[in-house]
């Protein structure tokens, strides 16, 4: 990343070093979405990244993303918002209602809270469950051990419209084996969607068959870049 590169200019870059790493693994590059995470970034920066084609976006904090994008999604009806950090209880409502997929569902009283709300607001944000592949105790997730019975706990008791999962490995592991790791996981349910690999991991996390790539920094700079 130069001083002089754009949004755009770093989102093409992006997205062809993407298309290429997909490729190098036999896969199609349509497969893997690029998802420009904003937080702390302002609206005059994804606005940027609107203007460029990117239409996927993820954000953690529920506060911020409502402060952020509903006037963003009035201008760009096809945007897509994901919630990939971690979700209070008492957040599932204004979640549901904003979000087009929540990524870290991870303990049942928020699987039962949001059942309710998907019920109660007859809109159904898909659901990606997190799982704590590196089992750091400071970090949100379920437990690899816990995986498959919440899964199903999530999908037979709670009707939960759960289509992938997510981990982010510990920063200084080797990442390979917790991708490996998530995507076993989702085999074993049919799950065919998994949000794994960030700016220091995506191109690992591609080759073991990562569905969604979580890009932040690479996109918008640190934290204050202009456009």
């Amino acid at each position: 990343m130069t001083g002089t590169e754009t949004i755009a200019d770093r989102l093409r870059n992006l997205r062809d070093r993407i298309a290429d790493l997909a490729q190098a693994a036999g896969r199609d590059p349509a497969t893997v979405a690029l998802m420009a995470v904003s937080k702390t970034h302002p609206a005059e920066s994804v606005a940027a990244a609107l203007a460029a084609g990117q239409r996927l976006f993820g954000e953690n904090r529920v506060q911020e993303a409502a402060g952020k994008y509903p006037d963003l999604r009035a201008r760009h009806p096809d945007l897509r918002l994901h919630l990939i950090g971690p979700l209070q209880s008492n957040k599932a409502t204004e979640a549901v209602a904003l979000f087009d997929a929540i990524e870290t569902l991870d303990r049942p009283r928020l699987a039962e809270v949001l059942a309710r709300e998907i019920t109660r607001q007859d809109r159904r944000p898909d659901l990606f469950i997190e799982v704590n592949t590196g089992e750091e105790a400071q970090k949100s997730g379920i437990l690899p051990a816990a995986a498959d019975a919440f899964i199903d706990e999530c999908r037979d008791k709670w009707k939960l419209p759960v289509v992938g999962l997510m981990c982010i490995p510990p920063e200084h592991d080797d990442p390979a084996p917790h991708f490996a790791l998530l995507r076993e996981i989702a085999r074993r349910h049919g799950l065919t969607r998994l949000s794994m690999g960030m700016s220091a991991d995506y191109e690992t996390a591609i080759r073991f068959g990562s569905t969604e790539v979580r890009l932040g920094t690479a996109i918008f700079g640190p934290r204050g870049t202009a456009a």
